[in-house]
C-alpha cells in the first residue's frame, strides 16, 4: 500500500490567489553550471589559528566539502527526491507558499503540518513522509496514519520572499492555519523544530479552530531565573537537578564558545549576511556549518551518519539555487524579541491546548529537562527523551521521528 498522490481539496471560493497549483522542481542547467563555476573560483581566507571549530568551519574541512560539491555532487538526484512527492503552490497573504501534501492510504488519517527551521528546508522532512502516511509498511498500525503537509517557510526554498516586514512566527502560524483549512482539513495537529518550534508555539497561543495539539522538539522552557543568570554571567540558580544543571551548563557553554554568533548576526543585520553569501556558495556553506545542529557532523567522513554529505549539500544547494539566503536570515530579525532562553518572549504559559515534546540526546543547542517543560507548558500531555537524534530529528532519524509523532498524538485521534 502506498501513499495517495492526488490534488488537495481547495475549499475557498477565490479561483485566483487562493487556488492550489501543482508544482514541480526543475532547476535550469545554467544555474547548476554557474554554481560549479563559482565554487571553482572561491577565494579562500587563511587557515584558522585554533585546532577546533571555535572560529568557524575549519578551512581544510570546508575546502574538501566544496571540492566534492563542485566535482561529484549531483543536484538532479536531490531534485528527483523532491519530485517523487506531490508538491503544490498557493498564495496566502500575498506570499506564494510551496508545500508537499501527501494523503495516507488509510482511512481517518490525522492531518499533520510540519515546519522546518534555519538552516534547514523541506529536505529535512521528506524522509518521514512514507512512515507517517503509510505506517503499516514502517512498523506502525493503520490507526497511526497521518496526512502530511510540509510547507517551505516564507522566504525559504520555493516559497516566495516576503517584500514587507511582519513575517514573524505569529504570522506564519496564522498562514499555516489558512493552508490547512484551504486543503479541506477542519481538524489537524502541528509539529516543528528550530524556528518551526517557534511557529507551532505561536499556533498554540493562537489556538485556531481545528488545531488539536502541537509537538515541538526544541521547546522554549528556559526558566526566567536561569535566563537571568546566563545574561548576567552569574552562578546557576540554587537547587537545580542534575538534568537542569546540565541544560544550564550546555547553554552557557554554547554561548561562551560563540555558538550563538550566527543568531546574533542574522538577528541584527540579515541583509549584511545576505550580501556576501548570495554571491559565494562556499561562503554560504561555511556560514551554515556554524549552526549548532551541525556541530557533530563529520563532513561526510562517516558514511553511516545522517544527514549524509549529499543530503547536507542538497540543503545548501536549495538555499543557493532559490537565492533565499537573505530572506531566510530575515526570520531572525523578524523574531528579534524572542529567544529560546527567554520565557517572557515565548509566553508558553498562555498555551491552553495539548502540548507534546520530544527531546533528542544529540541536540547541540538545548536538551529540555522534563521539570522545566512541565513548568513552562501547563497542558503538557507527552514528554519523551528519544534514544537517538539531534537538532534535525526528521532528517537524522526518520523512523524515530515517525514513532514519536505516533506516540505524541495517539490520544487525540
Amino acid at each position: 500500500m502506498t501513499a495517495t498522490i492526488e490534488p488537495p481539496v481547495d475549499t475557498t471560493q477565490d479561483a485566483g490567489t487562493a487556488a492550489v497549483r501543482p508544482f514541480r522542481v526543475d532547476v535550469p542547467q545554467a544555474d547548476l553550471d554557474d554554481l560549479r563555476r563559482r565554487l571553482a573560483a572561491t577565494r579562500w581566507p587563511d587557515q584558522e589559528t585554533v585546532p577546533d571549530r571555535t572560529q568557524g568551519a575549519r578551512l581544510a574541512d570546508l575546502q574538501r566539502l566544496v571540492e566534492y560539491w563542485r566535482t561529484e555532487y549531483d543536484w538532479r538526484r536531490g531534485e528527483a527526491q523532491l519530485n517523487a512527492w506531490p508538491q503544490f503552490m498557493t498564495t496566502i497573504d500575498g506570499v506564494d507558499v510551496h508545500f508537499f501534501h501527501v494523503r495516507s492510504p488509510h482511512e481517518d488519517a490525522l492531518p499533520l503540518v510540519i515546519s522546518h527551521g534555519w538552516p534547514g528546508s523541506v529536505f529535512e522532512q521528506i524522509k518521514v513522509i512514507a512512515p507517517l502516511t503509510d505506517p503499516t509498511a514502517h512498523g506502525g498500525r493503520a490507526e497511526d496514519a497521518f496526512d502530511v503537509v510540509i510547507p517551505s517557510l516564507p522566504g525559504y526554498g520555493f516559497s516566495s520572499r516576503p517584500t514587507e516586514t511582519g513575517w514573524d512566527v505569529e504570522r506564519i502560524g496564522r498562514t499555516w492555519d489558512v493552508l490547512m483549512k484551504r486543503l479541506g482539513y477542519d481538524r489537524y495537529v502541528s509539529q516543528g523544530g528550530d524556528w518551526g518550534a517557534g511557529v507551532v508555539e505561536a499556533m498554540g497561543r493562537q489556538a485556531p479552530d481545528g488545531l488539536l495539539a502541537i509537538h515541538t522538539n526544541l521547546p522554549a522552557v528556559f526558566p526566567p531565573e536561569a535566563a537571568a543568570a546566563i545574561a548576567s554571567g552569574g552562578p546557576a540558580p540554587a537547587g537545580l537537578s542534575e538534568k537542569e544543571q546540565a541544560a544550564f551548563d550546555d547553554v552557557r557553554r554554547f554561548l561562551a564558545t560563540g555558538g550563538w554568533g550566527y543568531y546574533q548576526m542574522m538577528t541584527a543585520r540579515p541583509q549584511a549576511v545576505g550580501y556576501g553569501l548570495t554571491d559565494s556558495p562556499a561562503g554560504l556553506a561555511g556560514w551554515m556549518l556554524v549552526h549548532g545542529g551541525f556541530g557533530k557532523w563529520t563532513y561526510g567522513e562517516d558514511p553511516e551518519q545522517t544527514p549524509t554529505v549529499d543530503e547536507v549539500l542538497d540543503n545548501f544547494s536549495l538555499h543557493w539555487l532559490t537565492n533565499t539566503v537573505a530572506s531566510g536570515a530575515r526570520l531572525y530579525w523578524e523574531n528579534r524579541e524572542q529567544s529560546l532562553i527567554s520565557a517572557a518572549g515565548q509566553r508558553t504559559d498562555t498555551i491552553r491546548m495539548p502540548v507534546a515534546i520530544t527531546v533528542c540526546p544529540d541536540d547541540d543547542l538545548f536538551r529540555a529537562p522534563e521539570t522545566w517543560a512541565r513548568r513552562a507548558f501547563p497542558t503538557l500531555v507527552y514528554f519523551h527523551e528519544a534514544e537517538r537524534g539531534g537538532h534535525f530529528p526528521a532528517w537524522e532519524e526518520p523512523q524515530v521521528f515517525a514513532e514519536e509523532m505516533r506516540a505524541a498524538f495517539r490520544s487525540l485521534r
